[in-house]
Parts: C-alpha cells; structure tokens; sequence
C-alpha cells in the first residue's frame, strides 16, 4: 500500500464517520414550545435539508401543536412521522402543516420523514 492510498482510504473513513455523527449524532439546545392562547403548547418546525428545530421540549399531560413548513422539494421531506404518537402528515411545499396530539407520558419521542434521514426529537417532562 502507498502513502496515496493510506491517505485516501484515511479520507474516506473520516468522511463515513462524519455523515454518521450528522444523521445521527447528538443533538443539543433545544426549542422550548410556547403555550398558545389556546392552550396548546406550539412550535413552527421549517423543513429545509432538516428540522429546525430540531429538538422540541413539552410539559406532559398538555396539548401539543407542531407546526410543519417545507421549504424543499426533496422527495424525503414529504411525510413526516411521529410513530410513538400515531400520527403522520403529507407535508406539501410552502403549507403549514399543523401536527396535534398529547404526550401523557414524559420521555423523549423522535419524529422523522418517511426515510428515517431527517430526524427530530421532542422532550416531554
């Protein structure tokens, strides 16, 4: 083996380990979700390469509202899950696409396109 294909085969394990820490590394910070007038605890999430935010902190035992907006035409963003929940939603580009259920239980929940590439996570304490 040369030093060209030590280096080469180098780049390609750092590039494999770095697209997995993106999909599914860590997440930190986090959304807290503002309690509406009418009673339900609301976040906008923009979808666009990604959920922002995409990490989303609720009180359990509360309405939630997640408001979903596309603002991208790649075919992964489309659908979004939310299996703990029993819910989902076509996602057209450029609508709001609101998202209602209540967490009863505290934990923590992923939400996901359709793919499992796209992925977000609500906090319920």
């Amino acid at each position: 083996m040369t030093t060209g294909d030590a280096l080469v085969i180098a780049g390609g394990l750092i590039l494999i380990g770095t697209i997995a820490w993106f999909f599914w590394g860590p997440r930190t910070g986090g959304y807290r979700a503002a309690v509406a007038s009418s009673g339900y605890q609301e976040a906008m999430v923009l979808v666009k390469g990604g959920y922002t935010p995409d990490l989303i902190v609720v009180q359990h035992g509360k309405p939630v509202r997640l408001n979903f907006r596309r603002e991208e035409t790649a075919a992964c963003s489309e659908m979004v899950i939310l299996s703990d929940f029993g819910k989902s939603a076509q996602l057209p580009e450029g609508e709001v696409v609101p998202i209602e259920f209540l967490p009863e239980n505290p934990g923590e929940y992923e939400f996901a396109c359709q793919m499992g590439m796209l992925r977000g996570k609500l906090i319920v304490e």
